[in-house]
C-alpha cells in the first residue's frame, strides 16, 4: 500500500436530474468493508423512500485494494458497476458511495442507467473536498535520561511522529506512531543525537 493516498475529507451529498428521475449521491470515508456497509445502511435508512440504492466502494488505496459494489435492484451492471468504475479513476482511497435513485416515471434503459449511476458519483466526485491519509506504524524507542529531553525536542519538531505514551523506569519508553515513510529518516536522525546508541524498533 502506498504510504499516502488521497481520501475523502468530509460526507458529500449531490443530487442530479435525468428525466424525472432524481439521483442522489452521497459519498464519504471508509477505512474497512465493515464501515463501508455500515454507511451504506444508513444512507438506505435516511432515504428509505427512495426507489433503489446502488453503492461502489474501494477500501486500501494501490495494490492491497478491496473494491466491491451492488445494483441496489436496478437491472444486473447498470448501476454498481459503473460506479465502481468512476471510483477507480478517481484516484480516491478508502472511499464508499451509494447512489440513491427516485424513479420518475420514464425509463432510461440500460445505457441511461450506466451513464446516470455513473454521472451522479462524478458529479459528486466533482464536489468532493479531497484530505490525505499517511500510514503510520507504532514504533517503541528505549531512551536513557540524559537524552530524553533532546529527544523530546526532536520529536516535537516533527509533523511526522506522534507521541502516544511514556513508561518510565530504568529508561523512559516512548511508544510513537510514525509516518511509515519516514521511519528510516527518524532513525537517522536519532542515531546523529545519540552516537548511534538509539534503535527505533516497530511495535509487533
Amino acid at each position: 500500500m502506498s504510504a499516502r493516498y488521497p481520501i475523502p475529507a468530509t460526507q458529500t451529498r449531490v443530487e442530479t436530474r435525468v428525466a424525472n428521475s432524481r439521483f442522489i449521491c452521497t459519498i464519504a470515508e471508509a477505512r474497512t468493508v465493515e464501515e463501508a456497509l455500515t454507511f451504506i445502511r444508513r444512507v438506505k435508512a435516511e432515504l428509505a423512500d427512495a426507489s433503489s440504492h446502488a453503492y461502489a466502494y474501494r477500501i486500501g488505496f494501490g495494490a492491497s485494494v478491496i473494491d466491491g459494489c451492488n445494483d441496489g435492484g436496478e437491472p444486473s451492471g447498470t448501476a454498481g458497476r459503473p460506479m465502481l468504475a468512476v471510483l477507480q479513476g478517481s484516484g480516491l482511497g478508502d472511499v464508499v458511495a451509494v447512489v440513491s435513485r427516485y424513479f420518475g416515471g420514464t425509463k432510461l434503459g440500460t445505457g441511461g442507467l450506466v451513464r446516470a449511476f455513473g454521472g451522479a458519483l462524478q458529479a459528486a466526485l466533482d464536489a468532493l473536498p479531497r484530505a490525505e491519509r499517511v500510514e503510520r506504524r507504532q514504533c517503541l524507542l528505549e531512551v536513557p535520561y540524559p537524552l530524553y529531553e533532546r529527544v523530546k525536542r526532536l520529536i516535537a519538531a516533527r509533523d511526522d511522529v506522534l507521541p502516544e505514551s511514556e513508561t518510565f523506569g530504568a529508561g523512559v519508553l516512548l511508544t510513537l506512531s510514525v509516518a511509515e515513510e519516514n521511519i528510516a529518516d527518524l532513525q537517522r536522525a536519532l542515531s546523529d543525537l545519540s552516537a548511534g546508541e538509539l534503535k527505533l524498533v516497530p511495535a509487533s
